[in-house]
């Protein structure tokens, strides 16, 4: 499934009430990393643009990192009996299991040597409770834990976020929806993310409930 384009919000103006949020762009979600996301890396270069469109027009620019530690639980090397991609329910873990990746210090947690780091204001790290795993940028997986993301939005008077990154069906969508639950005016920035698909139909699904849940859908051509 892809968004309709009569979906698309048209013609927004950038100010200093938004904020980009670029979810993990990290290169174990690569192509040729540990958890590799289809064309990730393909989307570099218009993260990059829309990063400058921000800046030039005081727009806020916040970068999340998936920043995991050797043993967590999200892991099927944490299990006996678990290969990656496992089906696996528990409080905080699930629904599968994953490769290791973005392990502390590691060059997979590193972001991606082309991406454009230096605009930011900011860095969330998330992911890095061993028990709890942390799709959203905004709170972990066990739904009582946050992240710093929301102070920092909200110290900065943010009203709109707009949402990139990878990936599509899991920390992109997760995010988007935290965003919304947590009042934030929330802008998916469908040509500008990828997903993994895993189980198959996830961006599908992932989308359908994102439109559901009001959260609005645009390219950066829809920026002015």
């Amino acid at each position: 499934m892809s968004v309709e384009k009569r979906y698309y919000q048209k013609n927004m103006c950038i100010n200093n009430t938004n904020a980009l949020i670029i979810v993990d762009m990290q290169n174990d979600f690569m192509p040729d990393g540990a958890l590799p996301v289809e064309e990730g890396d393909q989307i570099i270069d218009g993260i990059n643009r829309i990063s400058e469109i921000f800046k030039k027009y005081n727009g806020k620019i916040i970068l999340t990192q998936d920043w995991h530690p050797k043993n967590h639980k999200s892991f099927a090397s944490s299990y006996i009996d678990k290969k990656p991609g496992d089906e696996y329910h528990s409080d905080g873990i699930g629904p599968i299991l994953w490769p290791d990746h973005c392990v502390q210090g590691t060059k997979g947690a590193q972001f991606h040597d082309k991406l454009n780091i230096d605009l930011a204001h900011a860095t969330i790290r998330k992911g890095f409770n061993p028990e709890v795993d942390s799709y959203s940028a905004f709170i972990e997986n066990d739904k009582k834990s946050e992240t710093r993301l929301k102070g920092c939005l909200n110290s900065l008077k943010i009203k709109k976020i707009f949402i990139c990154g990878l990936a599509l069906d899991y920390c992109c969508y997760y995010t988007a929806l935290d965003g919304i639950a947590f009042g934030f005016e929330v802008y998916f920035l469908v040509n500008l993310t990828r997903g993994i698909d895993l189980p198959p139909g996830n961006i599908s699904k992932s989308l359908q409930h994102m439109k559901e849940k009001g959260v609005k859908f645009a390219t950066i051509d829809n920026l002015i």
